[in-house]
């Protein structure tokens, strides 16, 4: 994971306000690769060892409603690129054409299933897939559809410098974002305007402050609230 030379960037990331986390990131290069090699190597065990995990939740996906197994939505990633996500389908077929791109609690698009595998974040555990090609890593943030990139700052762009994270420290503080929008008569307006700036203050600090061991402690603490133990 080596960062493009700044000349090389895509012209919405060659900006003052990126510039500082881009020189920042730029001292820890070694890091970088350590990180990548993590993701290498972490994602393509957990993808063996992790594949009859992958089996039976493909099974009850599949009995309990019509659809696919996997929801691919487009994501943006490190650059801008756009790229489809995988994730375990935890919801009706075509879910986001009925609703809001976000979700909020008690979303009666979610099935049964989906109730259980969006508990746990089980839904996530096919992003392996997503880091070992190198659209996703590990820590990093979470990845948005492409109309909530375009409401990104200046400075918010300044995230696209690494790739899209399975989890973060914003995702961990806003574990509960759904309850968050529950009264929302606007979803997309209140997700836009108030947590997305929100979670990027987050994101933009962890940039900042980047370091591998630091991402480690960061899945360690995901873990954690995931089991509810850091309530």
């Amino acid at each position: 994971m080596i960062l493009k030379k700044w000349e090389q960037l895509p012209d919405a990331l060659r900006s003052a306000e990126v510039r500082p986390y881009y020189e920042l990131l730029r001292k820890r290069q070694g890091s970088l690769i350590l990180k990548r090699c993590f993701d290498i190597v972490v994602s393509l065990i957990m993808l063996v060892l992790l594949s009859p995990v992958f089996l039976v939740l493909a099974i009850a996906i599949k009995i309990d409603s019509p659809g696919p197994v996997f929801y691919r939505q487009e994501r943006v990633t490190q650059y801008g690129k756009h790229f489809r996500i995988f994730k375990f389908r935890s919801m009706v077929t075509d879910a986001d054409k009925i609703g809001s791109q976000v979700t909020v609690s008690g979303d009666s698009r979610i099935t049964k299933v989906g109730h259980i595998i969006r508990d746990y974040r089980l839904d996530e555990l096919c992003q392996l897939i997503d880091i070992f090609r190198g659209t996703m890593t590990f820590v990093g943030t979470r990845p948005e559809v492409p109309k909530y990139v375009a409401a990104y700052t200046p400075e918010m762009l300044a995230t696209l410098l690494l790739p899209a994270g399975v989890t973060s420290e914003a995702s961990i503080l806003y574990k509960d974002e759904a309850e968050l929008l529950d009264a929302a008569e606007n979803v997309d307006k209140v997700y836009t305007e108030e947590v997305l700036p929100g979670k990027m203050k987050y994101n933009l600090d962890s940039l900042a402050h980047f370091s591998f061991f630091g991402d480690i402690a960061t899945m360690f603490r995901t873990v954690l609230a995931v089991f509810g133990k850091n309530d």
